[in-house]
């Protein structure tokens, strides 16, 4: 997941929209965003234990 994160990011570098910004803000949007996901693979996964446990 954090793979694609980067990847993404790289991709807009080289497309020019992330280069226009500052770096600063470039880095605190990845961090959001890494966070983000990693909060929904969290629940995700605690959500599916919650359910196969039950059945």
């Amino acid at each position: 997941m954090l793979f694609l994160v980067a990847a993404l990011l790289l991709l807009g570098v080289v497309l020019g929209t992330v280069a226009h910004a500052p770096l600063s803000f470039t880095l605190v949007a990845a961090v959001v965003i890494g966070v983000w996901l990693a909060v929904f693979a969290i629940r995700e996964r605690h959500g599916r234990r919650r359910a196969t446990s039950s059945d």
